[in-house]
């Protein structure tokens, strides 16, 4: 109702807007598999949420591991290039390599700030904000160095198309990178809900000292749930440098570590819900511009719907624990208020 009131102002029929916007995200395949690409990295961002945050470990850094971890894939994709080491490697155990380099990358990341929240007693909100800020520092230097291409634009070589991820429906850009984000949330689903593991980082997060008496070493799950949160985040990078640009770019990013965090709230840090969540703030995203170009309204309103949606997903929250109560008005009074009536 409110997006519809929103559309109002810029159109003569609301529903056009709408019809327009999710035409463009569902309407087609081609529509389809470019929401599916754009919900991916929102994904696997989001799952490492799930894990970080019901662990009690709020880290926001995810950002970082997400450009770290596509620089790791990157690193190694180019190692085929012009006929190098692994150029005859055969893909699946080129993509498992490459995924756990990414894994370890995102995770030796945020597992870094965890050690200084463990040991050191460091505020992992700030020092994550921080840390991100460094590692797209690094990924400034490397494609402007070390990994550069040739040319002006600060920017890696074409990775080799053997180390892209395939195409899974064809006439459109769906690659593979969906399956690895639904493989990541069962196995995500798996480990909070049906393992041990899990269970500890579940107990740390709802009560730290409840955890100690119960003979778990909070300080190593914290470490432990943020390797977890950043190698999987730390995939979304791989997934955007195999599938998506088949090159490390300067700011690879795009607010993907950010935006992953509000789907996971969004999910209430259920690994399951993510993925539907994610899907429908992809499609929102993709069907933003067509929405403009076919009714004049601009794709601002989306950005905006997509900010209530959070806000009253958190309200809910809110009230769900607090009841307005309105002051009651004894007899007496009211017989005052009918008398002076």
């Amino acid at each position: 109702l409110i997006g519809i009131i929103l559309v109002m102002p810029f159109v003569s029929n609301p529903i056009d807007a709408y019809v327009a916007l999710f035409d463009a995200s569902f309407g087609s395949l081609r529509g389809f598999g470019i929401t599916l690409n754009r919900a991916t990295p929102l994904i696997l961002v989001a799952l490492g949420t799930c894990v970080a945050w019901r662990s009690g470990f709020g880290y926001l850094g995810f950002e970082g591991c997400l450009t770290l971890g596509a620089a790791a894939a990157t690193w190694y994709a180019l190692l085929a290039l012009d006929g190098g080491v692994i150029a005859s490697m055969p893909f699946l155990a080129f993509l498992f390599i490459a995924s756990i380099l990414a894994f370890l990358a995102g995770g030796a990341w945020a597992g870094g700030v965890g050690v200084l929240r463990s040991r050191f007693g460091g505020n992992e909100v700030l020092i994550s904000l921080m840390a991100n800020y460094v590692a797209i520092l690094i990924v400034q230097f490397l494609v402007s160095g070390p990994m550069r291409a040739a040319g002006n634009l600060p920017m890696s070589p074409r990775l080799p198309e053997t180390t892209w991820l395939p195409i899974i429906i064809p006439g459109t850009r769906t690659h593979a990178g969906i399956l690895i984000a639904l493989l990541a949330a069962a196995a995500i689903w798996l480990l909070m809900s049906r393992m041990r593991l899990g269970y500890e980082f579940v107990v740390t997060g709802l009560n730290p000292r409840a955890a100690r008496y119960g003979g778990i070493n909070v300080g190593q799950r914290y470490v432990l749930a943020a390797v977890f949160a950043g190698g999987v985040a730390a995939l979304a990078g791989l997934v955007e440098v195999l599938g998506t640009q088949h090159r490390l770019l300067d700011g690879l990013s795009g607010g993907m570590g950010f935006i992953g965090i509000v789907v996971a709230l969004l999910a209430k840090l259920n690994p399951l819900a993510v993925v539907p969540i994610a899907i429908l703030y992809a499609a929102l995203s993709v069907g933003a511009d067509a929405m403009q170009r076919s009714t004049d309204a601009p794709s601002s309103i989306i950005f905006i719907l997509q900010s209530l949606i959070v806000l009253f997903v958190i309200a809910s929250d809110f009230l769900r624990y607090w009841t307005i109560r309105l002051p009651m008005m004894s007899r007496s009074q009211m017989g005052k208020v009918k008398d002076a009536g």
